[in-house]
């Protein structure tokens, strides 16, 4: 059985409900699924920052969503030693990759999980790293 660590943008979408992910969600199994810390951040950020007209709903889908993955939650103080190892072989190699994007893609690789999102360019070339797209197929 697959393990998927689930990035931002797929979290978004599925919010929106879009590109049939609640589907493929239930087609693998939300018990299959994580989520990073820092994806908790940033969705956290997506609801402050809301219009005052939609904050309260967008707060309650995400408190929705935060529910059905308890339990499944990565915290990124496991994963700092593999970020600090990545993000140098990065550097070396002239190539940066965005903070809270090295620390959900190290996230995927410390936990042995594949990585589904959208922005497969901003992981791939982190060394051990395994992706999905699960909306352009």
């Amino acid at each position: 059985m697959s393990l998927y660590l689930l990035d931002t943008n797929i979290c978004i979408h599925f919010l929106k409900g879009q590109y049939d992910l609640h589907d493929k969600l239930l087609a693998v199994g939300i018990g299959s699924c994580y989520l990073s810390e820092i994806t908790i951040a940033e969705l956290l950020f997506g609801v402050e920052n809301s219009e005052s007209t939609r904050r309260d709903k967008n707060e309650e889908k995400f408190l929705g969503f935060k529910k059905a993955f308890e339990g499944r939650i990565l915290p990124i103080s496991e994963v700092l030693y593999e970020y600090a190892k990545q993000k140098a072989i990065l550097k070396r190699a002239g190539r940066l990759v965005g903070e809270f994007d090295l620390l959900i893609g190290t996230t995927a690789i410390v936990h042995n999980l594949t990585l589904v999102t959208r922005n497969i360019r901003h992981f791939s070339e982190l060394n051990g790293i395994k992706l999905e797209n699960w909306i352009d197929v």
